[in-house]
């Protein structure tokens, strides 16, 4: 009996250089371009795993790993959400792009944010994913965790026990752990699951990575962005006048629902979808559902 065929893949791994940085990302499909920002401690390929390959079924589509993260280089720069969007931007000259919707999460999608705003002519369309910057953090513990990473030889130490916890660590506590910080309570083998743990311990190992993650996290975390200062670009979300979807994790125990609701009444040309019994990653956790939203929205 012959075996079915599998069916080919859509979207590839492969490497650019933009200048002296060598960038990885995932690329594939055909129609009207589509840029996805992953958040922070993540990747294109690990951020959007489930997601890229529906997608580039009616749309090319683009996830770069950001500098410092997944199989980019990571320079010893000072990491930033500017820093980043100039990062795009370059890569989506680099990739002859005048314009696409940019699809961002978390940290990915404060930087879709700040590209839109300070660039206009690039975004198309803008998908906001449980995104940073539309208010404050709720203080709970992923955000002491933060604040504990910021203090100096702290955070090394802290980020020095996560990579050596996640090589001893059983998978199932790694997962339990993991799902307390994003909200999660659907089935952890799947929205967690062994290859996206696998690509977890690669990055954690990889030289540069810890002084990158920590340079981030340095930037955003402080008094003035605790408080809904630095990064808050509520204010300028008048300035949006092209499409924008916002998809919200119900459950996000790190932004709230709330930043959401008032975040579409700011914008003109805002929808909002609420995924129900996800967290702050509904594009991994509720793939379907995420990816029905999307589609509707891109098409």
């Amino acid at each position: 009996m012959l075996e079915p065929k599998k069916k080919a893949q859509l979207v590839h791994s492969g490497f650019l250089d933009l200048g002296p940085l060598r960038v990885h990302h995932m690329h594939g499909g055909r129609g009207p371009a589509v840029v996805f920002i992953h958040g922070l401690g993540s990747s294109g390929y690990m951020e959007w795993r489930r997601n890229l390959e529906p997608a580039a079924a009616r749309h090319r589509v683009y996830a770069p790993d950001l500098p410092g993260y997944g199989r980019t280089d990571k320079p010893r720069v000072r990491y930033t959400v500017p820093y980043f969007a100039r990062f795009v931007e370059r890569y989506m000259d680099d990739r002859g792009l005048r314009s696409a919707a940019l699809v961002g999460a978390s940290l990915g999608g404060r930087v879709a944010l700040e590209v839109a705003l300070e660039r206009p002519p690039l975004a198309r369309k803008l998908v906001l994913v449980n995104t940073l910057g539309l208010g404050r953090p709720q203080v709970r513990m992923a955000q002491m965790a933060y604040g504990l990473v910021t203090v100096p030889r702290v955070g090394e130490a802290v980020m020095g026990f996560a990579r050596d916890a996640l090589t001893w660590a059983p998978r199932r506590m790694i997962r339990r752990f993991a799902a307390r910080y994003s909200g999660t309570t659907v089935d952890l083998d799947e929205a967690l699951d062994d290859e996206y743990l696998s690509d977890l311990r690669d990055m954690y190992a990889a030289d540069g990575y810890r002084s990158a993650y920590l340079s981030t996290v340095r930037s955003l975390v402080n008094p003035r962005a605790l408080f809904g200062g630095q990064h808050d670009v509520t204010r300028r979300l008048n300035e949006l006048k092209i499409p924008v979807q916002l998809i919200w994790g119900a459950d996000d125990p790190l932004f709230p629902l709330a930043h959401a609701e008032r975040a579409q009444s700011l914008i003109d040309r805002a929808s909002l979808a609420v995924i129900a019994g996800a967290g702050h990653t509904p594009q991994a956790e509720r793939p379907e559902e995420f990816n029905r939203v999307l589609h509707d929205f891109l098409d």
